[in-house]
């Protein structure tokens, strides 16, 4: 997974990335040249790069946020992490991150009084997911943000259990994925029945009726 960020109004010239989660977990950050790595102790597994004065490191820079790098910026990252004399490589990754899922079979928590567990087809794959929203039902056309995925927000979506129940991404609501004029209240994103399973969810799209 990656998940980068650049935002110079507010950081600077760094570049920002997340490659995987290191929650709980005891963390050596290490620091030589340009580069700075987060690397998890317990699987000497590299869990973030800083990349300072990333602007001479990698082109194209132009936006103030997430940013999704593409091929050759991911070579570019990679060349500055091995110049600064880092042995980790960050992967490239281009898999959709919020996609069309399709609810499959839905149970009640065996813990909870408003909690239901899902299994949603996500195209490619089959998730399990726990969602407290009151509105969710079997068959429906859903949006669900991925292991990886970063919301508007800021918040990264990773693996967790809810009242004891693996989990493994999130159903969305249409105020959860930024969407204009999003109704406050409790409920997820309903798609319409043809929409295709594993589709990359268009955030331009015009989903008012759906609210």
């Amino acid at each position: 997974m990656l998940i980068s960020s650049y935002n110079p109004t507010a950081l600077g010239d760094v570049l920002i990335m997340v490659t995987g989660q290191a929650t709980n977990a005891e963390q050596n950050v290490v620091s030589q040249g340009d580069v700075t790595c987060i690397i998890r102790k317990d699987r000497d597994e590299l869990v973030g790069v800083n990349l300072f004065n990333a602007s001479q490191h990698v082109h194209e820079l132009t936006v103030n946020g997430q940013i999704f790098l593409s091929e050759e910026q991911i070579a570019e990252v990679n060349a500055a992490l091995q110049q600064a004399g880092f042995d980790f490589v960050v992967s490239f990754d281009n898999q959709p991150k919020f996609v069309v899922g399709h609810v499959e079979t839905l149970v009640e928590h065996p813990d909870s009084d408003h909690l239901h567990i899902a299994q949603v087809d996500l195209g490619t794959e089959q998730q399990q997911i726990v969602c407290g929203a009151p509105n969710i039902g079997a068959g429906q056309k859903v949006v669900v943000a991925r292991i990886g995925a970063m919301m508007p927000d800021g918040k990264i979506i990773w693996p967790g259990k809810l009242r004891g129940v693996a989990s493994y991404g999130m159903i969305c609501s249409a105020h959860e994925l930024g969407l204009p004029n999003a109704p406050q209240r409790h409920g997820i994103l309903v798609l319409d029945a043809a929409t295709e399973t594993g589709a990359a969810f268009d955030f331009a799209g015009d989903y008012s009726a759906n609210y």
